[in-house]
């Protein structure tokens, strides 16, 4: 399997079907994750699952569809990673 130690990922529409599955897989290699979507009470459920297997991440609420959230989403990442290494884009 391939390791993403150290890495900061982003997935949108990370609240549920592969979204949720991609940023578990994610985390089970080692990357933070900051999942993104518009619905809180699933995307904050992804983030305890990740947490629950030992893995970072935290949940934004975000509609991609918005230039103001995608922003959001980018300047919390930053402030808590101080980077981005994987976009994985499967909202819009």
């Amino acid at each position: 399997m391939t390791t993403f130690s150290g890495k900061v990922a982003v997935v949108t529409g990370g609240t549920s079907g592969i979204g949720k599955a991609a940023a578990i897989a994610l985390a089970q290699a080692g990357a933070n994750v900051v999942v993104a979507g518009r619905r809180q009470a699933e995307g904050e459920e992804t983030i305890r699952q990740i947490q629950g297997s030992g893995g970072d991440g935290f949940f934004v609420v975000t509609d991609v569809s918005k230039e103001a959230d995608v922003q959001a989403l980018i300047e919390k990442t930053m402030a808590r990673y101080g980077r981005l290494d994987i976009a994985f884009n499967n909202a819009g």
